[in-house]
């Protein structure tokens, strides 16, 4: 029988270079760490973030004259259930709440919705004028949004929706910003081949809408969802024109708080926090979404 050959020899000194990439591959594999500088950078950072809202929690609990003492108290005071009895005293709040719920949840579902359908007409399908009218839908992004308030509320005045709901929500359905930006995102993140490959499969555009392009655009949409209600919670200048202290959001009725010739700037702060309260609960919900739509993408990728 013949003697079976013997494995050739490796070259001198390349006996280690597989134990070599091993380790090097371990290295790649750890869990990247900043330095303390870099630590430092965040935490410097995050406390001029929080303090904002720090302060308003510490002056929503003391008294007026507290926070009129220099320098003033930076502990958190027992006045704040008494400070909110107040709010509710001065101002309908509870009723603002909920006005402010319905209106911003109404203009941020109507908003995603309708610019992630603006946004995949841009972005993918072909018809005639489709660079025009994005040229048009985004110059409109130019226009001060005071030069429409007088035409805006002659129309509602006719229509006879002064005071009510729908005058501040029809006007925020659809926005030049939100269209532009979903069709920018649906542009870098969702394939030609997906679409010519559910055309093939005798899928209609509803259904390549539904089923492909919504969960591709998710984090796109969580964004633009956060973005859009944050405005619509936080906006004053179309409410207080549209709707009246009987039937106000949010914004509107903290104007009636702290009223007198002094004005009352711990019941104001105490108002101020029961309305940022909403705001933070949504901006968890939805960058949870937003981080978890990231990551998948990162892994299919």
């Amino acid at each position: 029988m013949t003697a079976l050959a013997a494995p050739p020899t490796p070259p001198p000194g390349t006996e280690d270079r597989p134990r070599r990439s091993v380790r090097r591959g371990s290295r790649a594999g750890r869990t990247m760490h900043g330095g303390r500088l870099s630590y430092a950078i965040l935490a410097v950072a995050l406390l001029f973030s929080a303090f904002p809202f720090y302060w308003t929690i510490v002056a929503a609990s003391r008294s007026n004259a507290d926070l009129a003492k220099v320098p003033p108290s930076l502990l958190p005071g027992p006045n704040l259930i008494r400070n909110f009895e107040a709010v509710l005293e001065e101002a309908d709040i509870g009723k603002a709440l909920l006005n402010s719920f319905i209106v911003s949840g109404s203009i941020t579902v109507g908003t995603v919705l309708c610019c992630t359908l603006a946004g995949f007409a841009f972005a993918k399908l072909r018809f005639r004028g489709r660079g025009a009218l994005l040229a048009v839908t985004v110059g409109t992004m130019m226009i001060p949004p005071q030069l429409g308030v007088i035409p805006l509320f002659m129309l509602i005045a006719e229509l006879q929706w002064v005071n009510q709901l729908q005058a501040v929500i029809l006007p925020g359905l659809v926005s030049a910003f939100g269209v532009f930006f979903m069709r920018q995102y649906l542009v870098q993140s969702l394939p030609d081949e997906l679409i010519e490959a559910a055309r093939v499969d005798g899928a209609s555009t509803a259904r390549i809408f539904w089923s492909i392009v919504v969960p591709i655009a998710r984090p796109g949409m969580a964004v633009l969802g956060m973005l859009t209600f944050m405005a619509a919670w936080n906006d004053f200048f179309w409410p207080i024109i549209a709707l009246s202290s009987q039937n106000p959001t949010v914004q509107v009725a903290l104007r009636q708080l702290g009223g007198g010739y002094v004005h009352d700037q711990s019941v104001i702060m105490a108002g101020t926090l029961l309305g940022t309260l909403p705001v933070l609960l949504v901006f968890g919900l939805l960058g949870r979404q937003i981080v978890g739509g990231i990551m998948q993408g990162a892994v299919k990728g």
